[in-house]
């Protein structure tokens, strides 16, 4: 059993940066693959970034490719996802997730709550 609690969220003016955190218990952390996903007013839940569990492999959506990044810190339980350039595009609420390393992107083990990110424009 894997607990995600995410962090770091907030608002920001176009063009600005946020960093995420994504803190999860338990000992087998660095077992699992971690993935963010965003859920913004009346669209689906989409796949943002992923990583796996090492570090060594990362892998992004188009539609942030360049822009965000993804990274683990396993001695720390924890991932993050680094947030530059916003648009209010990427207004949503953004999930933290674990999973396998090929399920991550569509279907996670273990979500958090999630964390409100709204840009303004």
């Amino acid at each position: 059993q894997v607990q995600l609690v995410e962090s770091g969220g907030g608002l920001v003016q176009t063009g600005g940066s946020l960093r995420l955190s994504c803190a999860a218990s338990g000992r087998t952390f660095n077992s699992y693959a971690m993935g963010w996903f965003r859920q913004a007013p009346g669209k689906e839940r989409e796949f943002v970034a992923s990583i796996n569990w090492s570090g060594g492999s990362t892998y992004y959506a188009d539609s942030v490719k360049g822009r965000f990044t993804i990274s683990r810190d396993n001695a720390k339980n924890t991932v993050y996802l680094q947030l530059n350039s916003l648009t209010p595009e990427d207004t949503a609420i953004y999930y933290c997730a674990a999973g396998g390393v090929i399920s991550i992107r569509r279907y996670p083990d273990y979500w958090g709550q999630g964390t409100q990110v709204t840009v303004s424009s």
